[in-house]
């Protein structure tokens, strides 16, 4: 036993790890994520039928109601019917909503009104653990969502098969990288009402902007230059080739650009979920 003596609390020391320590923010093993990810399936599993309902019925309205309805009129896009070409579009784009809404809405939740990760710090998983834990959780949530919409496609002949199955990976990452991006909103959070603003002023306009809706080359050339460093363009650019049996253009580009924002997303992150957490 320690016989020192102190005579203030502040010169005790102290379990909690420094704002200023090293490396304090990341997880201490590549394996206790997963008693974090556990932890959100088995809540999830409860409701699962209607979470998954709530995460297809957008997506799949913009998908049959504009492929439908605008495919009357524009006919086909690249050579493809435009709802087949809206289909890929959809997948990817259903990915970045699903994943950006569980670590913005649920993360939150979990993290500052129901003070879930105040009571996994109390066990031997770290902060960093309990990050990385809902971004994995976050990405295979957001999977399920792009894989059931690329199934749909693909059974009503909107998707070539076996082709399409080379968008699988794809997905896993595309969900990834946008579920570190918004992480990192939710460490700056101050209420749910903050999300509105990522999900008004970023969201909505890369949709937009990443040729989910009608090709890219469409644009202006500014225009063109903005979405080269949006990671949905990347990602739209990888499954629709793969959706439509078509060779993908620039693959190593695509897959570096959105295991940059995955990466780079989380380390950022984790840094600030530190800073916030340990205050």
């Amino acid at each position: 036993m320690d016989a020192r003596t102190y005579d203030t609390p502040d010169q005790a020391p102290s379990d909690k790890p420094s704002a200023q320590e090293p490396f304090a923010a990341f997880p201490t093993n590549a394996v206790n994520w997963v008693a974090v990810w556990r932890r959100n399936f088995l809540v999830w599993k409860k409701l699962a039928i209607a979470s998954m309902f709530g995460n297809l019925a957008d997506p799949m309205i913009y998908l049959f109601g504009l492929g439908f309805g605008l495919g009357i009129m524009v006919g086909h896009v690249d050579g493809v019917s435009y709802i087949a070409f809206l289909a890929a579009g959809t997948v990817a784009s259903s990915v970045m909503m699903s994943a950006s809404f569980e670590s913005m809405y649920s993360g939150f939740s979990r993290m500052h009104v129901q003070r879930t990760w105040e009571a996994i710090m109390h066990t031997p998983l770290t902060l960093g653990d309990i990050v990385l834990g809902e971004v994995m959780w976050a990405g295979s949530k957001s999977m399920l969502s792009g894989v059931a919409i690329m199934l749909v496609a693909g059974s009503l002949g909107y998707a070539n098969f076996p082709s399409m199955l080379l968008a699988l990976p794809v997905i896993v990452l595309t969900g990834l990288a946008f579920a570190s991006i918004a992480m990192i909103v939710t460490a700056l959070a101050p209420s749910y009402d903050f999300f509105m603003f990522y999900q008004t002023l970023v969201l909505t306009p890369m949709m937009l902007l990443s040729g989910v809706f009608f090709p890219t080359s469409q644009l202006p050339v500014a225009a063109r230059v903005v979405t080269g460093v949006l990671p949905l363009a990347h990602a739209v650019d990888l499954i629709r080739p793969a959706m439509l049996g078509r060779p993908v253009e620039h693959a190593a580009l695509h897959l570096a650009v959105l295991a940059v924002y995955t990466v780079g997303g989380f380390i950022v992150a984790a840094v600030l979920f530190h800073r916030r957490m340990m205050k």
